[in-house]
């Protein structure tokens, strides 16, 4: 299983995104391979919240509730949501005390309990780096890193 970062699942469902193009063929590459690509609710909650602020304001689309629930329920007919359970929240409470967890990096963290709770070994992402610190547990691919992974 591989889940997906917000930023990926925003990029799949909204076609007219610069970097839908290259998340599409990420996306494709992995289900090519027979990888399993799931969400999680936090990643849920944070797309609506990107889709429905106003495009005036930093990073937001400006969707209706209407547009951006269509858009969500297209990301959950194409990839499988993680459940929200206490081993989640228990692995999310033990990695933000275990990395000394602050601010928005919560958000992070927020991901990884539910992949250590469900064996969720990968992330895709756009943002690698933001999971540098989990490293040891988890392996973050950037989009380009499936399309065209480094030569050994």
């Amino acid at each position: 299983m591989l889940i997906l970062d917000t930023g990926v699942l925003m990029r799949i469902v909204i076609r007219t995104d610069p970097q839908h193009a290259e998340v599409r063929r990420a996306v494709r590459e992995l289900r090519r391979r027979g990888d399993t690509l799931v969400f999680a609710p936090q990643t849920a909650a944070e797309f609506w919240n990107v889709c429905t602020r106003p495009a005036t304001a930093r990073g937001g689309f400006g969707l209706s509730v209407a547009v951006t629930s269509r858009r969500l329920q297209t990301a959950e007919r194409l990839f499988r949501l993680l459940p929200d359970s206490q081993a989640a929240y228990a692995e999310w409470r033990r990695l933000v005390v275990a990395h000394a967890v602050c601010g928005v990096q919560v958000h992070d963290a927020r991901l990884v309990g539910p992949m250590l709770a469900n064996g969720v070994t990968h992330i895709l992402t756009l943002n690698a780096a933001d999971f540098a610190r989990y490293s040891a547990v988890i392996t973050a691919w950037s989009p380009a890193d499936v399309v065209s992974p480094p030569v050994p």
